[in-house]
């Protein structure tokens, strides 16, 4: 379902894990104004895993469509788009569980929805009227990662690499390289693609001033 007349516009940024997803989604944002939109990070919506112990949580598939529970991200969409405010689950990546703490997400006009396997679900996709796939070499999406891993999840470089091998790549080569066929629009070189970024954020413009016009009253 596209969202309809006077809504909000739904837009996915999708691409491989350190393919620069929050960078192209934030240039492009600081164009059209962050203040105008609703932030919805696909990773926040991991499945609660608590009632797992701790090693087999650690096993578990992080990279598989299953892991994330896509469906209240849908919900939440939907949410936002009739108007009303979300609360917006806060994940611990070091324990793999959700945090008793939620973000409460207040409608705006730019729902921004974000991950990398968010093309890859048809519910998800129905919801969006504009989807950018970011496109960037595997060496580059590799060493991103591993330094974020390192920095911000406490990971280390053994864990790193080993579930890259066992389940990033694979999962990327099963389900995320081939939803790239459902983007409106593929940007190679992510947010260094200035032309890119000013062209989708004009367009953004437009759509939002279309929707403003076509507001009763």
């Amino acid at each position: 379902m596209k969202a309809e007349r006077g809504l909000p516009v739904v837009f996915g940024v999708a691409g491989g894990t350190g393919s620069g997803k929050t960078t192209v989604a934030r240039a492009i944002l600081d164009q059209v104004g962050a203040e105008q939109v609703a932030y919805l990070p696909h990773d926040a919506y991991y499945r609660e895993l608590a009632h797992l112990p701790a090693d087999e949580r650690a096993r578990i598939n992080f990279d598989h469509p299953d892991a994330l529970e896509t469906e209240l991200l849908v919900e939440h969409v939907k949410e936002l788009l009739a108007g009303n405010p979300i609360e917006l689950p806060v994940y611990d990546f070091t324990t793999h569980t959700r945090t008793r703490e939620t973000i409460r997400v207040e409608p705006a006009p730019i729902i921004l929805v974000e991950g990398i396997l968010i093309f890859s679900e048809p519910a998800l996709r129905e919801v969006m009227d504009i989807r950018i796939y970011v496109d960037t070499d595997a060496d580059l999406r590799f060493i991103r990662r591993l330094e974020r891993d390192l920095t911000e999840r406490g990971r280390t470089v053994g864990s790193v690499i080993t579930q890259y091998l066992t389940t990033v790549r694979p999962m990327h080569l099963e389900f995320v390289e081939p939803s790239k066929r459902y983007a409106d629009v593929i940007i190679p070189e992510g947010g260094f693609n200035e032309v890119a970024m000013t062209m989708i954020a004009a367009h953004l413009k437009e759509l939002l001033q279309e929707r403003q016009n076509r507001q009763p009253g």
